[in-house]
């Protein structure tokens, strides 16, 4: 019998490519809707960075080309008595206010929670301070806290309690706590707000199982609220923080920084050496040496407040 040849079939062509793999790999498909993201960032974020970073290395000005001049910037900076007023008033604003800031959100936060007559047009008023321009608002407090027109002073100067004027912007502690005053409220909104959808969140019948065990409204806090607040606590306060570190409006459309430096920030102190002075690799330098405060303020947040036992309420020891 003679012997039949069967035909064999074409090996298929090899389906290893990326396109295979994206119609049946999630993480791929995952990948290319990253792309766009990840351009912009790159683009807008991470370019603007470098560049910075690189520029904080030359003695470029504005209008002439820099050269490289190493960490001379920086040790400029080191033996400078101004920027380490700047850090200081940095530090101190940004310690103050979002401390300040977290405690009257969360008090609000609770209190917008409860059950209570015309909730949901409080809640829309709480949002006021956050929705207004950062200047109109500066620009407002800077009325308000003016050495002539002040209000605060023309009420107490008809109730008796001070004969003259009092000069908020241009004394250095007052200047101080106006500044921090105009930023704790115009951020206290968005705290309130963020930690009262956290606060939706959290099951009512967890109270009422712990009101029945006798718990007190502390006890209700301690030990229900916070430790499930506690991850949404980390993110709101860790852009807070952030927000409030490099604030950059405010303190300049209200004090330009000063007076006598006294209310200097990092980033307007960065602004005045590059932009107005033309010392863009002095400015650039300043802004450069903002990135470990912020690393750090982003670490504690990540390797704190977010770490696993925080979240369930337990100790950590």
């Amino acid at each position: 019998m003679a012997d039949v040849a069967i035909p064999r079939a074409k090996p298929q062509m090899s389906e290893d490519n990326a396109w295979t793999r994206l119609k049946h790999n999630r993480n791929w498909l995952g990948f290319w809707f990253m792309v766009p993201a990840m351009a912009f960032l790159i683009f807008f974020l991470a370019y603007p960075l470098g560049l910075g970073i690189w520029l904080s290395f030359t003695d470029t000005r504005i209008g002439r080309v820099g050269h490289f001049v190493g960490v001379e910037n920086y040790e400029w900076l080191w033996d400078d008595s101004i920027f380490w007023l700047s850090v200081f008033n940095t530090l101190l604003y940004t310690f103050v206010a979002s401390a300040l800031k977290f405690a009257i959100g969360l008090y609000l936060a609770l209190l917008l929670n409860e059950n209570m007559p015309f909730k949901a047009m409080l809640r829309a008023m709480v949002l006021i301070p956050f929705i207004v321009p950062t200047v109109l608002s500066a620009l407002a407090f800077w009325w308000i806290f003016d050495s002539q027109f002040s209000i605060i002073s023309w009420s107490l100067k008809h109730l008796g309690l001070i004969n003259q004027n009092i000069n908020f912007l241009g004394d250095t502690t007052w200047a101080r706590i106006c500044v921090i005053f105009a930023n704790i409220w115009r951020g206290v909104p968005f705290v309130a707000i963020t930690l009262l959808a956290g606060l939706q969140t959290v099951s009512p019948s967890l109270y009422e199982a712990a009101t029945l065990d006798g718990a007190t409204r502390w006890q209700n806090f301690r030990f229900i609220t916070y430790p499930l607040l506690t991850p949404i606590i980390a993110v709101v306060m860790t852009f807070s923080v952030l927000f409030t570190f490099t604030d950059f409006q405010l303190i300049w459309a209200m004090t330009r920084g000063g007076p006598v430096n006294a209310t200097h920030l990092m980033a307007t102190l960065s602004y005045q050496r590059a932009i107005i002075a033309g010392q863009l690799g002095e400015g650039a330098a300043i802004s450069s040496a903002m990135i470990p405060f912020l690393l750090a303020a982003i670490m504690v947040s990540w390797f704190g407040l977010q770490r696993r036992k925080w979240q369930q309420g337990e100790n950590n020891d």
